[in-house]
């Protein structure tokens, strides 16, 4: 039998059907923005206050994708370092509801909102979150479904 190297407390078996994370808070500067934009998403809107404001957005704006990233970064801190994670296995239903601009404070919860075993697999089960953020506004900003590769307490043990 070997063992693995656990580093965190919680397998899947411990996740809790309706269970709520709070993702805690992000405020996003205009630094923050521009520079996701300059390497990963160079639209104009994102880059240039002038070509913003003339923009649909009307302003500055925050990429989604950064958006998303920054969401993963903030379930990283609140639950995926307590949780014995083994990677994204989907992301669904991903919608931008409103655009995230310069001083905006994004946060909110990812709810558990389905537990599936994986016969063939064993030592992992999955956790679809539905994620539900918004900004200092209690406008929406982003909803998704996002599914977890989890250890099960089985990780690692040979029959």
């Amino acid at each position: 039998m070997t063992e693995p190297v656990i580093t965190s407390p919680r397998f899947w078996e411990d996740l809790q059907l309706g269970e709520v994370i709070e993702l805690g808070r992000t405020t996003l500067t205009r630094d923050m923005i521009t520079s996701f934009a300059r390497e990963f998403d160079p639209f104009p809107f994102h880059l240039d206050e002038s070509a913003a404001q003339a923009s649909l957005l009307g302003g500055l704006a925050a990429s989604g994708w950064q958006t998303g990233a920054l969401c993963l970064r903030m379930l990283g801190d609140s639950f995926l370092a307590t949780t014995n994670s083994a990677g994204i296995a989907s992301v669904r239903d991903l919608k931008w509801k409103n655009p995230v601009m310069v001083g905006d404070d994004i946060g909110g919860t990812a709810t558990i909102a389905e537990l599936t075993s994986l016969p063939s697999q064993p030592e992992l089960g999955i956790v679809a979150l539905n994620f539900d953020v918004g900004n200092q506004k209690r406008q929406p900003v982003l909803q998704m479904r996002l599914s977890l590769r989890v250890a099960t307490r089985a990780f690692g043990v040979s029959a």
